[in-house]
């Protein structure tokens, strides 16, 4: 076994990378762009090297500067974690020609795989089922409109070299074709820096159904069962659980049997998993199962696979890296209850999920020894805009699955985190939601629930009347009303704005030691302040002025000063945070003071365009 590892990534998966890297007596090296320069990863790790500018092209995706970083430390070992370059085959064979140990499959291992298509047709030479689809080197927009035409619709479009959700667009309609895929190519070219496609039959009462599989250099492989992935918003996995739900031990033989045919056809060393798509419209049945693509790394859901199996797989990862065989065998693993973890976001329900950014001056998710929590931050953290917005995973497990739910559900409804805004009242209410809780989950369960999982606006009135109270005190109002009860009620500011709040029936309540009470209900919090008046006012929401949302790179500019354009036609394409979020015009009108020029950066607020009414133009 080497003595010492370096962590090529950062946050909440270098953080867990070192927590057992540590137990194993491994000394620990973390890498840092400008940005994480006092990150958590930093300072758990036993020593730290700087590697650039805060975008990740500059840091995080330069494999020179990190392989200049283990030579500096003196590392014997690295790990990718995932996303980054964790699937990157000249990355990794270039950290063997270092005469480093790599923490991952061999390289031509993550080529075969890497690219969709080839993947797949691998996959049908080893009797491992596939979605009907085209998989062809014609890339020509012609071609792939005919061979979707051909497919039927509706049909998804995939970057061949995607991965986590990028580059990927369902299309329902052939008139929506050409700009979807310009759309798709556009966003792998970014993220992949290949613009290269793939069509898909969409299914339409899909589950997404995934299989750990684990391959060692002494000829083992095995399956450590799978997990559930359906729940997801944009093709981004927001909760996932093991095992999957309505799953019969029957169809999970065949489907795990078909992942470790899918893993020795590469002859696959390391963690590794295979996707699948199930048509569950009759529930979930082996003939329904096809699949989609392997990711040749270890999947942010791999906790709840650690949860019902009692395996470290990172544990794993390293010893099998270090040559020795897999410690248990097939016959040795056993499914044992429920695990379902849900992904925290600093993004903003209210505001379509944009990402959010700020300095968590409070973050607290609980004290549960029961509740797992992998992060990479912790109170007092700075969430930038530069790189993914996920920023903690919580995980509960029990020996049924309602057991975990419901546990999981108490937690994220406890989380208090302030002032950055996160995705955990949504979490709960999906949680709580009457199919999920029924186990009846499809890929389409979000995006067609749509406002039921909206978590509310506003805290409720007992909490409400419990902050005012507490602000208030007992004495501080004067004053009587004739021939009528007592009312106790005053003004107060919720997040800035007016809220007038009647706390007659608050009881009892301790007073608040300062002039704003955090308010914490259903996984959200909101500030809660004394009334004061001030001259600051908001410009109007219907002036056609369009506002950066957030900081970011302009990628695309749709129109020109002057144009006429339409309700909801595209205007601006703004990247941030890995995503892509296109800025539409409010109502017809034309285009004037546009200011946004692809390239550019620009921050929060910033006003890019507008557009003016044709009849005042």
């Amino acid at each position: 076994m080497f003595s010492s590892l370096l962590i090529a990534n950062r946050g909440e998966i270098a953080c867990r990378i070192i927590r057992t890297a540590r137990d194993m007596g491994l000394r620990t090296i973390a890498v840092y762009s400008d940005a994480d320069a006092r990150a958590l990863h930093v300072r758990l790790a036993d020593e730290a090297v700087a590697i650039g500018p805060a975008p990740a092209r500059e840091s995080y995706l330069d494999a020179d500067r990190i392989l200049a970083a283990a030579g500096e430390s003196g590392a014997e070992a690295i790990h990718p974690g995932y996303g980054f370059l964790s699937e990157n085959a000249e990355f990794a064979e270039k950290v063997i020609a270092a005469g480093l140990v790599w923490v991952g499959p061999d390289p031509d291992s993550i080529r075969a795989m890497g690219l969709k298509d080839a993947a797949k047709a691998r996959m049908i030479a080893a009797g491992v089922p596939v979605t009907p689809g085209y998989l062809g080197e014609d890339q020509s927009p012609d071609r792939l409109a005919a061979e979707a035409d051909a497919i039927g619709y509706p049909v998804l479009i995939k970057a061949v070299a995607g991965g986590g959700g990028k580059g990927m667009r369902r299309v329902d309609d052939p008139a929506a074709f050409a700009e979807a895929l310009a759309s798709c190519r556009r966003e792998a070219a970014s993220s992949f820096g290949d613009d290269r496609v793939l069509i898909e039959k969409y299914i339409l009462s899909p589950r997404h159904i995934e299989v750990q599989v684990f391959g060692d250099r002494h000829g083992q492989v095995v399956h450590l069962f799978e997990r559930d992935c359906s729940l997801q918003r944009r093709h981004q996995k927001v909760i996932e659980e093991a095992p999957a739900p309505g799953m019969d031990d029957a169809t999970r033989q065949a489907v795990c049997a078909a992942a470790v045919r899918a893993a020795q056809a590469v002859d696959y060393v390391g963690a590794g998993t295979i996707e699948f798509i199930a048509d569950a419209s009759e529930g979930l049945r082996a003939d329904r199962v096809w699949f989609m693509e392997m990711n040749t790394r270890l999947q942010v859901e791999h906790p709840v696979t650690e949860a019902i199996t009692g395996v470290d797989l990172v544990e794993w990862q390293l010893r099998v890296a270090a040559g020795e065989p897999l410690p248990m065998t097939q016959g040795d693993l056993s499914i044992q209850g429920h695990a379902i973890e849900a992904r925290l976001y600093a993004e903003d329900p209210a505001k379509g999920f944009l990402p959010a950014i700020g300095t968590l001056e409070v973050f607290d998710l609980g004290d549960d020894p029961a509740i797992r929590i992998d992060t990479g931050v912790e109170q007092g953290a700075e969430i930038t805009p530069w790189y993914d917005p996920m920023i903690a995973k919580i995980i509960a497990h029990g020996d049924t699955r309602e057991e975990a739910r419901e546990a999981l559900a108490d937690a994220l409804d406890g989380a208090v985190i302030w002032p950055v805004r996160t995705n955990a009242g949504f979490l709960v209410q999906t949680l709580d939601h009457v199919d999920f809780a029924g186990g009846r989950v499809d890929t389409g369960l979000i995006a067609r629930e749509g406002e039921a999982l909206m978590p509310p606006p506003e805290p409720s009135e007992e909490a409400l009347a419990e902050a005012a109270a507490a602000l208030i005190g007992q004495d501080d109002l004067t004053g009587f009303r004739l021939n009528a009860a007592p009312r106790r009620s005053a003004r107060f500011l919720l997040d800035g704005r007016p809220i007038t709040v009647d706390f007659s029936d608050a009881g009892d309540v301790p007073p608040a030691s300062s002039d704003q009470v955090l308010i914490s209900e259903g996984g959200q919090s909101w500030s809660f302040t004394r009334w004061r008046a001030d001259g600051l006012a908001a410009g109007g929401a219907g002036d056609g002025a369009i506002l950066s949302p957030m900081p970011g790179r302009i990628i695309a500019v749709a129109v020109t000063e002057g144009q006429a354009v339409t309700a909801g036609q595209p205007l601006v394409t703004l990247e941030a945070m890995k995503m892509e979020h296109v800025l539409t015009a409010p109502f017809d009108g034309i285009v004037t003071d546009l200011k946004a020029q692809t390239g550019g950066q620009v921050a929060e607020g910033i006003a890019l365009v507008r557009i003016v009414a044709e009849d005042a133009a």
